[in-house]
């Protein structure tokens, strides 16, 4: 196997950390960046110099190609990106404040899109690359409570399908990693909560009932996830989308069923409307 040199966003934790030690232990090069890097102590004295840690807030743009540009130099070339940065952002549609959907935005999105406008010359000028954008279960569905979030993450689907389509003639794919539930801590200390509305009080509860059910049914190891991800990158041929977790299949199917069933149910509107 031929050694890789990685940048990834959002290492100090969950899959981040993960995936960075995973390819460390098999003899890639890691440019890791996080806000407090000293989060990597432990991994720069195991790993050395196959190790770059970088600090960065990937809400800033000229960070984002400044670090990105350090790695590439650092190493001499840049094999796999993973804009994995983000967090999840809590409260019904009508609860969140202006403040509240831009941040999340700024990160899940604009972060991710900053991190690769800065490496597409790179990988474009190497004729070879893989980006991996971090997605979600709640990229190609929804559920109530949290409506910011799937801005965020439907918004990066698309983005990044249009760009699988630009830069495939380039010799760099682009895939997108879908997780269902996981044993992180993305709904706990990561997450953020809109102040609520009494009235979404019933719907709330709901909800976590649901979330609280899900999660008895086996939340998947994000360790276990590494092993996953490093297929996906060595694979000649990278899916565009891939799940990651045994339910996510599960929860995803019906839904696109449902759609199928809407649209041919009102395709007479579709053609009345084409006159």
């Amino acid at each position: 196997m031929t050694q890789k040199t990685w940048f990834i966003t959002g290492t100090s934790r969950g899959f981040g950390r993960e995936w960075t030690t995973a390819a460390l232990e098999r003899g890639d090069r890691v440019a890791a960046t996080a806000r407090d890097v000293a989060s990597l102590d432990d991994l720069a004295q195991r790993f050395g110099d196959a190790l770059l840690p970088i600090a960065l807030d990937v809400t800033d743009r000229a960070a984002d190609f400044a670090a990105v540009q350090r790695a590439a130099e650092h190493f001499g070339r840049l094999d796999v990106v993973v804009n994995n940065a983000g967090y999840g952002q809590f409260g019904m549609a009508e609860e969140l404040s202006e403040a509240e959907l831009r941040a999340q935005l700024e990160t899940n999105v604009f972060g991710a899109i900053w991190v690769t406008q800065a490496a597409l010359p790179i990988l474009r000028a190497q004729g070879s690359g893989h980006i991996i954008q971090v997605s979600s279960i709640g990229g190609v569905s929804a559920f109530p409570n949290l409506s910011a979030y799937h801005a965020s993450k439907w918004a990066l689907e698309g983005f990044s399908q249009a760009l699988a389509a630009e830069v495939a003639e380039f010799g760099i794919h682009v895939t997108l990693v879908e997780p269902g539930g996981f044993a992180t801590d993305w709904a706990g200390p990561s997450s953020r909560h809109a102040e609520p509305i009494a009235a979404y009080d019933a719907a709330r509860e709901r909800r976590a009932q649901q979330r609280a059910q899900q999660s008895a049914n086996g939340a998947g190891d994000p360790t276990a996830s590494a092993a996953a991800l490093l297929e996906v990158v060595d694979a000649a041929e990278p899916p565009l989308r891939v799940f990651f977790g045994a339910s996510a299949f599960a929860i995803v199917r019906p839904d696109y069923e449902a759609r199928l069933a809407n649209w041919e149910k009102w395709d007479h509107v579709a053609q009345l409307a084409q006159g």
